[in-house]
């Protein structure tokens, strides 16, 4: 058995020298139409999309206003894209739209374009700024095309990337929250409310609007309390006409009878 695996061993060593010789024969050769050839080898049949990619950014200056050219320029692109590096192929997808406006690939180009952003786009603890891209990116691809046979990945896109975006502004405000930095966390759930009127976080978010009124009205001087309670008030007010049989009303009502009650006993002290 020993003999065998070593004897297996060394075959696929020699397998693997011989084909990295025959790739730098490939890569030093000084006829493009043979790395043209070698590069559609590596990338349909082997599958092997490194050294295709080698090849094919060898020859790109060469092939550019060659027929050629259109499919060297498209399979690099996604030569990038199946090795995951996604914001590269997304750069080699655009240059191929903006190349070869008029190919019938440039469709599918400027879908992968905007495909490629989105799959580089980090998880929602992560800053979002390419989930931004990728989905202002998809939206213009659906509004240059709006019957192509992307339209439902590209929607899915869209709607996904919306979701981790909510994610992130609620977990954002959230921390403001958490930390206790009451004001900062009224802005951010404010600005989130604002930004995302149909999130499935937005019942909890208008709850710990009021909340953080409470919160930050009982850590301030006296001379600002009472319109901070007010505030809680119209806060609870809003609230309660949104979600009447909200899981939160409960607590929220406390918070709400408790600042009724203080600025009453303001105005009563002030009369």
């Amino acid at each position: 058995m020993r003999r065998h695996s070593t004897i297996l061993v060394l075959v696929t060593v020699l397998l693997t020298g011989v084909s990295c010789s025959n790739f730098r024969k490939i890569e030093k050769s000084q006829d493009w139409r043979v790395k043209y050839d070698a590069a559609l080898k590596y990338y349909n049949s082997k599958k092997d999309y490194y050294k295709a990619s080698v090849l094919f950014e060898q020859i790109i200056p060469i092939v550019r206003g060659l027929p050629e050219g259109e499919k060297v320029q498209f399979n690099l692109a996604y030569c990038q894209y199946y090795d995951k590096l996604y914001l590269l192929a997304s750069e080699q997808f655009k240059t191929f739209y903006e190349t070869y406006g008029r190919s019938a690939l440039a469709e599918e180009a400027r879908y992968m374009y905007a495909y490629s952003l989105y799959r580089s786009s980090p998880n929602s603890n992560l800053d979002q700024s390419s989930s931004v891209d990728a989905m202002s990116a998809m939206q213009s691809f659906l509004n240059r095309y709006p019957a192509s046979s992307f339209k439902d990945q590209a929607v899915e896109v869209i709607l996904d990337t919306q979701q981790k975006l909510e994610k992130k502004g609620f977990d954002n405000a959230y921390q403001y929250y958490k930390m206790r930095s009451y004001k900062a966390a009224i802005v951010a759930l404010r600005n989130f409310i604002d930004n995302f009127p149909d999130s499935k976080y937005l019942e909890r978010s208008y709850y710990l609007v009021i909340v953080s009124e409470y919160r930050l009205a009982e850590q301030s001087i006296y001379s600002k309390q009472l319109d901070r309670y007010k505030e809680v008030v119209e806060h609870y007010k809003t609230f309660v006409d949104k979600y009447p049989n909200s899981t939160y009303l409960n607590d929220a009502e406390k918070l709400y009878a408790s600042s009724l009650e203080k600025v009453n006993k303001s105005k009563i002290r002030n009369t």
